[in-house]
């Protein structure tokens, strides 16, 4: 109980308490790849002092012949535009302490989810 308190208490900071969080989300798609398909709440884009950015946004892999679909998962993202890094600050509502920062590499999704972001205007 304390546990799950905790991490609702966490997650409210790291969303932070701003009504923007839990007005209505507006998914925007970047472009599929053989990895699924993956989309951005572009209402949900915030900056903090550092000039970091978080979003959320949500994965679902694509369906392997033979097999059932997978669920998707939703994740509260970090972005450094300036150095093109993120990480994931949740996963499906856990956070995630302590989570490191990542280059894209080769994951087109996560170039675009990133590249989106970093080009998106901020809420006034």
């Amino acid at each position: 109980m304390i546990v799950r308190l905790l991490a609702m208490l966490l997650a409210v900071l790291v969303l932070g308490a701003s009504p923007a969080w839990a007005g209505p989300v507006e998914w925007v798609e970047v472009p599929a790849t053989e990895a699924g398909q993956q989309w951005w709440d572009s209402g949900s884009v915030r900056e903090n002092r550092e000039g970091l950015r978080t979003v959320l946004s949500r994965f679902t892999p694509a369906a392997v012949d033979g097999e059932a679909p997978r669920n998707g998962e939703l994740f509260v993202m970090q972005i450094d535009c300036a150095q093109k890094l993120y990480r994931d600050q949740q996963v499906n509502g856990i956070p995630r302490f302590r989570a490191q920062w990542q280059a894209a590499g080769s994951d087109e999704l996560i170039v675009s989810v990133i590249g989106a972001v970093c080009d998106a205007p901020l809420a006034s």
